[in-house]
């Protein structure tokens, strides 16, 4: 009998090994399990989008100050704080990866539901960096304000619900303007959806008086986000962009969900990621991009870090959690308001100090 040629071949490899999962991943999993549950409970909370008033300008001393009073729909009842506007831009070279634990530096240079299918085939030009006030609007941000509107976008079928713990730890440590944003699950293209969310940034800077905003994105939400200021104008708006588990390489996780149009451009090889990548000089926003060791969702883990030569970015490592507990661990939550509240995160921190807090100066978010 004639032995085939590639058997003897076949028969040096080595066998695969059956490892076992770490601790660490195990705990991981046993809280994604939680936190879906508890998600999946809190997600009809979140499904109708925030109303807001017109007037968000009343003054302080005055007792109807929704500040004072705060809002029955639910929505915080404190807004409010001013951004600075006329940034210089950033200039640098990207990073090196560093070591664990380390930060990592990439260089620098109502509501609105998003429509469905399709998108534009070319980016639509930048968004006017002039607000209009609405009518009963001063257009100048209540006296003594100091911090920009901070705006959250939700993932993938995911709604505003995500972000309940994040957004009581800003309100609780001063933050008045809270805004959130709904788009559809049937959203097709990441260009339509950062160009809605563009919309919704004019709307917030023309009701507030204020000049720019802060972005925190979970997941596709950050990626929505990116486009919207590295590809739309947005850096004039926005101040800082904060990612949580964003795939800002793109994931190769979960092949079956390619069938939604939104998710193949989550692919590495997407036109969205491939535009993302392109030179993008004199960006004025500062982005920070937490990335988790044990994401099952961002494939390769590292892909959720920011690696662009014209960007000031800072990718901040977290360990000890997933993808689902990026917008609810105490640990991050109290990094994600430190990056938002001084300019760059401050984290290191084996425990938490108390329910909300972190400390720390590396760059480094361990939740374990």
């Amino acid at each position: 009998m004639k032995v085939p040629p590639f058997l003897p071949a076949l028969l040096c490899l080595p066998l695969p090994v059956r490892t076992r999962p770490s601790p660490a991943l195990l705990k991981a999993e046993a809280l994604e399990l939680v936190i879906l549950a508890g998600h999946v409970l809190l997600y009809p909370t979140g499904i109708t989008g925030e109303r807001h008033p017109m007037s968000d300008l009343t003054d302080p001393a005055d007792p109807a100050d929704p500040a004072d009073h705060p809002d029955p729909t639910g929505r915080s009842g404190r807004s409010g704080h001013s951004g600075r506007s006329g940034r210089a831009g950033h200039s640098g070279r990207a990073g090196s990866a560093g070591h664990t634990g380390s930060a990592e530096r990439a260089g620098s240079a109502g509501p609105r539901t998003v429509p469905d299918c399709p998108g534009p085939a070319v980016p639509p030009p930048a968004v006017p960096v002039e607000p209009t006030a609405p009518a009963g609007a001063s257009g100048l941000p209540v006296e003594g304000d100091e911090r920009p509107p901070v705006v959250l976008l939700h993932g993938f079928v995911d709604n505003r619900s995500v972000f309940v713990l994040l957004r009581r730890s800003l309100a609780r440590h001063g933050w008045r303007h809270l805004e959130s944003l709904n788009y559809s699950p049937l959203t097709c293209d990441i260009r339509t959806a950062a160009e809605l969310l563009g919309r919704h940034v004019e709307e917030i800077c023309a009701r507030t008086g204020h000049h720019e905003v802060d972005i925190v994105g979970h997941s596709l939400g950050g990626l929505i986000a990116r486009y919207y200021v590295q590809r739309l104008g947005g850096d004039q708006r926005v101040r800082t962009l904060v990612t949580l588990g964003t795939p800002h390489q793109g994931t190769a996780v979960a092949p079956l969900a390619s069938a939604h149009p939104i998710v193949r451009q989550m692919r590495t090889d997407s036109v969205p990621i491939e535009e993302l990548r392109r030179p993008a000089p004199g960006c004025r926003t500062r982005f920070v991009s937490f990335w988790s060791e044990l994401d099952r969702v961002v494939v390769p883990t590292e892909a959720a870090r920011i690696d662009h030569p014209d960007l000031d970015a800072l990718n901040v490592r977290v360990t000890g959690i997933g993808h689902l507990a990026l917008p609810v661990h105490p640990s991050v939550v109290a990094a994600v308001r430190q990056a938002l509240e001084s300019g760059e995160p401050t984290a290191e921190a084996e425990e938490p100090e108390g329910p909300e807090e972190a400390g720390g100066t590396d760059g480094t978010v361990s939740a374990a």
